[in-house]
């Protein structure tokens, strides 16, 4: 078979035998956007976190989670490309699986990085056009995506004991941002905060997203009592962080919170 060399979002080269035929997803967002590619055929091996398709998830093969891969396994399945995140998958494992492996790695932001994600994943496993359909979708949503009411400042929930939020440089801002929401932290990726430094903020709504913390029902009421002037609600992180194919359903998600 022959070869292609890529470029992959890290500006790493990496030579794959083209097209594929045994990919292995290290990332959720990343491999229901592959299956949307239709390429159940190739894909041999994904986290125990990719979850949708539904149908496909079970009956796929299982090789640890994101940030704790089952490498034994990866090497029994012999694969011809691996695709994974710089933020979602840990450093040393992906520098390990690099040693053997073609390893394409996406570095995901904003907006346009995952709609070019998108479109590399298409040219890099042969479906171009399909991927080409998806992106250019998503990039209209998005485009025709009013913002039909002023900046209400949010906080975004994305973890308890401690909390943590969504800060600056997250992909959930960016998605935020575009939806008319404005994000109330000021800090880099993912700060720890207090409940003392949350009352200062003053958030008009408050999310609690759906993952990677669980938040239910009963944290909606303990963050009300601590803002009780805040607008308090679950949100699906899937809708608002996950940056493959899902982005189809976000800008009417977006909508359904203003």
């Amino acid at each position: 078979m022959q070869k292609r060399t890529f470029t992959d979002q890290m500006g790493r080269l990496i030579s794959v035998p083209y097209p594929p035929q045994r990919i292995i997803s290290l990332v959720p967002s990343q491999t229901e956007l592959l299956f949307d590619l239709g390429l159940d055929m190739e894909i041999i091996g994904i986290t125990k976190f990719c979850i949708h398709p539904r149908e496909k998830f079970k009956r796929s093969t299982k090789i640890g989670g994101t940030k704790m891969l089952d490498l034994r396994k990866i090497r029994e399945l012999k694969p011809d490309l691996i695709i994974g995140n710089k933020e979602e998958n840990d450093r040393t494992q992906i520098e390990e699986l690099m040693k053997e492996f073609p390893v394409w790695m996406s570095d995901i932001e904003v907006l346009p990085e995952a709609i070019d994600m998108i479109k590399q994943i298409g040219e890099l496993t042969g479906r171009s056009e399909e991927a080409e359909v998806i992106a250019d979708d998503i990039n209209e949503q998005f485009l025709k995506l009013k913002k039909i009411h002023k900046p209400v400042r949010t906080a975004y929930f994305i973890w308890k004991d401690p909390y943590m939020l969504a800060g600056k440089q997250t992909f959930i801002d960016d998605i935020l941002r575009r939806g008319g929401f404005e994000n109330v932290i000021s800090d880099d990726r993912y700060p720890e905060i207090s409940v003392d430094q949350l009352k200062n903020l003053k958030p008009e709504c408050i999310f609690l997203s759906s993952e990677p913390y669980p938040f239910k029902d009963e944290h909606v009421k303990e963050i009300q009592r601590i803002c009780p002037d805040a607008r308090v609600s679950i949100v699906d992180g899937e809708m608002l962080s996950w940056y493959g194919s899902r982005l189809l359903l976000s800008p009417a998600y977006l909508r359904s919170l203003g």
